[in-house]
């Protein structure tokens, strides 16, 4: 079966056209202006185009193509759509013209500096530009108003729209969005939404932009009233409102929205996937996260490595490592955050050394890891009680890969040694972090000490958890468990009469389950759903087959469990 994924045609089209260009010229046939642009256009687009590249551009030299203006629009596009920026402005600098009375070769420049994601690089371009006295097109200006928006320079894209008014193009629709859209970005919602107000002509390009900006700054229900009001939505809006619904943490409302997509008969694509499966696996909805991989495969959606990365995280945060891994081994094209989610998967799924085998793979196929990488490696030798080759693997960080510890890191680092009794130790680093700890930091460190007894280390731990948070509920109540554990049954007392006089409440748990596609939420000791007479008998009856069974499967706030006859597969490292 022939791979048709975009990564896999961008993989193949220039060694493919690449063949058709041999092929002409053992057949005699001269390259002329026309040869050379769709060939560089192709080896631009490729994700490995550096010496396929540099080998077009000497035919280009050789064949005397390096004056025509659309060949060298392509060989700076190309050069600066890599990252190679000096050889990209070496190349217009050289071209006799330097832009001429056309500007194809400075939007060349403006447009792959953007694409290579420099985009002050992009922004500067066309400040040079304009110094020059080439005069920018439509595609100038939409070009590095984008780029003015990724790097949220606001001063030089409100100049920008300066010269879009005093050029006369702004009726422009395209240039109107991009106008839009950057205000947008720059979280500018007053400037963007009196552009869009005042647009005799607007399209979905347009209502979109006005929403995304609305969701970027976390005003979702005023974003959700004006795609209501949208009198036409595609793809790309349904997209970004379920996606901003994913990143304010509203992952139900996300998945809602995308039923009502379906039943608008809009089609979905890649990107909607991604943030449905996003919110599938934040919510553990396993059923809802196979259903969305069968849709895709239904409607022809490729696993491209941003829905295979989703998928192999929904996988893993639901508790199916072995179907993660699947979808790992069916990956075309793996990054740096294919293989971080696979080992974090592992490594809250009981797989520890499976995990850091992992890593080594990771490493021995070139891939650098980041920061996230090593959160998943040190939390992999914390729950498999790794703690020698944990402390390595922190001091690898910075030895070895450049890679400054964070706060989260030093927290697995507490954990590792916490929860292997080396309490004094734990301390210790904590001592020596470069950074002021924080209530994660000083709650782990209680909670190892409830568990191996330390009421010393543990009430100082207390002390500076309740300095940061003087209502923590959940603090009292370690502390309260850790004095008992140590018979010191007068400071419980004293303790509880604290809790009773500041009206102190541990936060109740919640668990969520899903049933049929609908996702239930069960607060403890609630009695407000309508089947609960049901389902505290069923409950019942449920907790009577466990203790005959024997095997129990669950999750937790940080890994899942197995336990067979009363014992955790964890041992006493979770």
């Amino acid at each position: 079966m022939i791979d048709t994924s975009p990564a896999a045609v961008n993989a193949t089209m220039p060694r493919m056209l690449l063949r058709v260009y041999v092929g002409m010229l053992a057949r005699g046939a001269r390259p002329d202006a026309y040869t050379f642009p769709p060939l560089l256009k192709a080896v631009t687009a490729a994700a490995e185009r550096g010496a396929v590249g540099d080998a077009v551009h000497a035919h280009v030299v050789k064949f005397g193509m390096e004056l025509n203006a659309h060949v060298a629009s392509s060989l700076v596009l190309m050069y600066a759509a890599r990252g190679d920026g000096a050889v990209a402005r070496t190349l217009l600098d050289a071209w006799p013209a330097r832009g001429g009375d056309t500007p194809v070769v400075w939007n060349a420049l403006i447009s792959g500096h953007r694409r290579s994601r420099q985009f002050r690089l992009s922004c500067c371009s066309f400040v040079d530009m304009v110094r020059t006295g080439v005069v920018p097109t439509p595609v100038t200006y939409i070009t590095v108003l984008s780029a003015c928006g990724k790097d949220k320079y606001i001063w030089l894209g409100m100049q920008v729209h300066k010269c879009v008014v005093a050029s006369g193009v702004l009726p422009d629709l395209k240039v109107g969005n991009a106008l839009i859209d950057m205000y947008a970005e720059c979280s500018e919602m007053d400037a963007a939404w009196e552009l869009f107000e005042g647009m005799e002509v607007r399209n979905t390009v347009s209502w979109t932009s006005v929403i995304s900006g609305f969701l970027r700054l976390g005003q979702v229900d005023q974003a959700r009233t004006l795609f209501d009001c949208m009198p036409e939505r595609d793809t790309v809006s349904w997209t970004a409102m379920i996606d901003g619904y994913v990143q304010a943490g509203q992952f139900r409302e996300a998945l809602e929205m995308f039923r009502e997509m379906q039943f608008s008969k809009v089609r979905a694509d890649e990107f909607t996937m991604v943030s449905v499966v996003t919110a599938c696996a934040q919510l553990g909805a396993l059923e809802t996260g196979e259903w969305a991989r069968i849709y895709m495969s239904r409607h022809g959606i490729k696993m491209d490595t941003f829905v295979g990365n989703a998928l192999v995280d929904m996988y893993s945060k639901c508790g199916s490592i072995q179907q993660a891994l699947g979808v790992f081994k069916e990956m075309y094209i793996r990054d740096k955050f294919t293989w971080t989610a696979v080992i974090l998967g592992l490594a809250v799924n009981g797989h520890g050394e499976e995990a850091i085998n992992m890593f080594y793979r990771m490493l021995r196929v070139f891939e650098a890891p980041d920061e996230v990488t090593f959160i998943g490696v040190l939390t992999a030798c914390t729950h498999a009680g790794l703690v020698d080759k944990g402390r390595d693997f922190f001091l690898s960080m910075t030895g070895s890969y450049g890679i400054a510890p964070n706060v989260m890191h030093f927290g697995c680092l507490i954990d590792l040694l916490g929860r292997a009794g080396k309490l004094k130790e734990a301390l210790e680093t904590i001592g020596n972090m470069p950074m002021r700890p924080n209530s994660a930091i000083w709650g782990t460190l209680l909670a190892a000490c409830r568990v191996h007894g330390n009421s010393e280390i543990g009430q100082l731990a207390a002390e500076h958890l309740l300095e940061l948070d003087t209502e923590n509920g959940m603090v009292y109540i370690l502390l309260s468990n850790l004095y008992a554990k140590s018979n010191r049954w007068e400071d419980v007392r004293r303790l509880r009469q604290v809790i009773m006089e500041k009206g102190i409440k541990k936060e109740p748990g919640c668990s969520l389950i899903e049933m049929n596609g609908t996702i239930h939420e069960f607060i403890a000791g609630d009695r407000s759903h309508p089947m609960s007479k049901e389902i505290y008998s069923k409950l019942d009856k449920v907790l009577t087959d466990l203790k005959d069974a024997g095997d129990i499967f669950v999750r937790d706030r940080t890994c899942f469990h197995h336990f067979r006859h009363g014992l955790c597969f964890w041992k006493d490292y979770w």
